[in-house]
């Protein structure tokens, strides 16, 4: 049985091997902690590395098992070690394949969180629906990834569904996963808000910026800025009802705005709408730097026919269509349910080929 080379071909294991002791000599010296944001910048990069030699050296060890295997079938003629083998090896072999997907998740941001802004668009009532079973669908996404989900902001619609939502998530991963998200999503099914029954194509839009660490400096001039308060709508019982907790943030020179109304008071919800600015801008600066204030420009289209990236048809056939790599699927209802694994890996490899 063929088996993959110490070296790790183009893991480069040796190099990351080489990398982690050069931090772990870092931080061995006395005056290691003396600049906190650099230590743990380098323990958070030496923590990377361990997990991705650690998950090659776990797969060369399930490889050896697995030759044993072989060797024991061979032996004994033992057909049930032969597929015990081969079940090992196929194993392996995806193990591998998610290892080398995530070295190719190696922009600046990817490894990090993610801040999820979902707006209903053209579709009316069933616009609204549509964008709640879009929250949905990216929550139980990031549930079954195991990552942390805190809902910062939702505004109900008048009849149903939502206006709007914005939450952050935090995990191994998740920007650079969840920005495969990001665009218009269309809907077609039978309205259940129509009481003719009649088909409705629906819109909503997702937006996906990277989750920045503290560290990184955004320069917000208190001047530009507008913050009104109001009162927080839903549920959330006497004071959410009664006070101006809620607060909205409107950075003037961009245009950029931003709100949150989930936590109880004013101070808190002014925090973490000062996080989203910073991400917003932090988002736009990197834009420039990278050039590629054209291709944003195309992501962020009005929500509404020809702009979809990805089309999700409940009738007349049941189909899920992502324009950008053409991928189908008939599991409307696993892909709803936040079955995305597939179609994500798929977009993001189109992308780095």
């Amino acid at each position: 049985m063929a088996r993959p080379s110490s070296s790790g071909g183009c893991f480069d294991l040796d190099a990351k091997r080489l990398k982690i002791e050069e931090l772990d000599s870092i931080a061995a010296r006395p005056t290691f902690w003396d600049d906190q944001k650099k230590a743990q910048a380098i323990l958070k990069q030496k923590k990377q590395l361990e997990a991705q030699v650690g998950g090659y050296d776990t797969q060369l060890r399930v490889l050896s098992d697995a030759d044993v295997l072989i060797d024991l079938a061979e032996e004994a003629s033992d057909e049930s070690s032969a597929r015990e083998a081969q079940a090992q090896v196929a194993a392996v072999r995806r193990a591998l394949d998610d290892i080398e997907f995530r070295r190719m998740l190696s922009g600046e941001l990817d490894a990090g969180g993610a801040i999820v802004q979902i707006q209903s668009g053209a579709g009316g009532v069933d616009a609204s629906d549509w964008a709640q079973m879009l929250m949905r669908m990216l929550l139980r996404y990031c549930e079954r990834k195991g990552w942390k989900v805190e809902v910062l902001d939702e505004m109900p619609a008048e009849e149903a569904g939502i206006k709007s939502a914005t939450f952050t998530v935090a995990g191994d991963y998740a920007y650079g996963l969840l920005k495969a998200e990001h665009g218009v999503h269309r809907l077609v099914r039978v309205s259940p808000f129509d009481a003719n029954a009649r088909r409705q194509t629906s819109f909503a839009a997702v937006t996906i910026t990277p989750d920045i660490d503290d560290d990184i400096e955004v320069e917000i001039n208190e001047v530009d800025l507008r913050i009104d308060t109001y009162r927080a709508g839903g549920a959330g019982g006497q004071h959410v009802n009664k006070t101006d907790s809620a607060v909205r943030i409107t950075h003037m020179p961009t245009g950029i705005v931003v709100q949150c109304q989930n936590e109880r008071s004013q101070h808190a919800n002014k925090a973490k709408a000062m996080k989203l600015l910073r991400a917003r801008m932090y988002e736009q600066e990197l834009a420039k730097r990278e050039a590629k204030a054209a291709e944003d420009a195309k992501a962020r289209l009005r929500i509404e026919w020809g702009s979809q990236i990805r089309s999700y048809v409940l009738f007349p056939y049941q189909q899920v269509n992502d324009h950008r790599t053409e991928m189908k699927t008939s599991d409307v209802d696993g892909v709803l349910d936040g079955d995305l694994e597939e179609l994500i890996r798929t977009y993001l490899l189109s992308r780095s080929q």
